[in-house]
């Protein structure tokens, strides 16, 4: 079998160390017990085998905080769908994807010639309704002009009451008359602006409500020279500055999200680069299959870096303590039902305190407790107690020790 050194295995000079160092501790262990007929000590008391080596860290104290990190994907915060009101064949797009639009830009027009043709015809409806009208409005006036003589008339005598009615009957006729051709003309006017509103439909805008005036065009559905149907989407229009993280949480997390909360996000695309927010909105409700509540943070976008549909990985403060006094979270060890860390005192002895465990972040824990000062064990507790001898094989700094 090939030799293989220990780094060819994928060992770190970290884990040599720590194995070297289990060794040691080993082999005193078994020394211990060889003598332990001779200088063995009671109960819960110091050893007598000799002091045993250790590692140690400095207590520290600074600030730590509990940062959860949610997965998630982006969205944009709004999309607008383009659609035509009305069928046709698309003759020009004047868009692609990524390209910039403002509101109420043409974006695609259809071809328009059956809608022209109509136009056209109710354009002509409208001249042959006014035309009826004019006719109407002078035969209301030879009527008018009749009606006055035959009036005249009878009252001197010369013409009958039979030639009175005739002439009032033909007022009445052409009063009549001179009414139908105006709702003609108000009927051809209405069906004319109908066509053109019609025609108008055949160049596509983008208008949408609230917002930028600047958009971008997220997605493409149909190529010039396809025909499609009244309401089909042609484009879709989104906005990129700010963009929406939606992320799950649980129950265990869900009480500590409050709107406004400052969070960082982080993508694929641009590991070297985090990207701040704030939580928008926070469901009031779980899905009961995943047992979750979706959660949206808006990001600030300005050069448009952010894209809908990247995965995101969004890191949320949710506890920070300030002056905390913090040790490597390999310093914490159970004696029964207590979690408590050795302290190194002088003399080369160790004192077992109980300690209370509070934010662990990044390999730091923090801690409180009495007698908390100088350095704790961090290799090697599992042969200690209480008032322990000890050598220090080695001792390293609190941040060397978290990096």
């Amino acid at each position: 079998m090939t030799d293989r050194t220990g780094a060819e295995w994928g060992w770190g000079a970290s884990n040599l160390r720590n194995t070297a160092m289990v060794l040691v501790l080993f082999s005193l262990l078994l020394a211990g017990c060889g003598r332990s007929g001779e200088q063995g000590a009671g109960p819960g008391g110091p050893s007598e085998a000799g002091p045993i080596p250790v590692e140690g860290v400095s207590i520290v104290r600074g600030p730590i905080e509990d940062i959860r990190v949610f997965s998630g994907t982006l969205e944009a915060p709004t999309r607008f769908v383009v659609a035509p009101k009305t069928s046709g064949r698309v003759v020009r797009l004047h868009v692609d994807v990524s390209d910039v639009v403002h509101r109420g830009q043409v974006i695609a027009e259809l071809d328009d010639d059956e809608y022209q043709q109509a136009v056209a015809q109710a354009r002509a409806d409208v001249q042959v309704a006014e035309a009826n009208r004019a006719e109407a409005e002078s035969a209301l006036e030879i009527a008018i002009r009749k009606l006055e003589r035959s009036q005249t008339l009878q009252e001197r005598g010369v013409a009958s009451e039979a030639n009175l009615d005739s002439a009032r009957a033909e007022h009445l006729a052409a009063q009549a008359a001179l009414q139908v051709a105006e709702a003609r003309v108000i009927r051809d006017q209405a069906a004319l602006a109908a066509a053109e509103i019609r025609l108008g439909y055949t160049s596509i805008t983008a208008d949408w409500n609230e917002g930028d005036d600047e958009r971008v065009v997220g997605e493409r559905f149909v190529e010039e020279g396809d025909t499609v149907s009244a309401n089909s989407p042609l484009i879709s229009i989104i906005e990129l500055d700010p963009v929406r993280a939606v992320v799950f949480v649980t129950e265990r997390d869900y009480g500590r999200l409050v709107i406004g909360q400052e969070a960082e996000l982080t993508t694929d695309a641009w590991p070297r680069q985090a990207f701040p927010g704030k939580i928008a909105r926070v469901a009031p409700v779980f899905t009961e299959t995943t047992r979750q509540a979706r959660v949206e943070i808006m990001v600030d976008n300005p050069e448009h870096r952010l894209k809908p549909g990247m995965f995101a990985l969004v890191s949320i403060v949710l506890d920070r303590a300030d002056e905390a006094v913090l040790v490597p979270e390999s310093a914490l060890t159970k004696r029964g039902e207590e979690t408590g860390v050795f302290v190194i005192a002088e003399g080369d002895t160790v004192v077992w305190r109980p300690v209370e465990v509070g934010i662990r972040h990044q390999g730091m824990v923090q801690i409180s407790g009495e007698g908390l000062t100088g350095s704790v064990v961090t290799l090697g507790q599992q042969f200690l107690d209480d008032g322990s001898a000890v050598i220090l094989g080695g001792k390293v700094s609190a941040q060397d020790d978290a990096s």
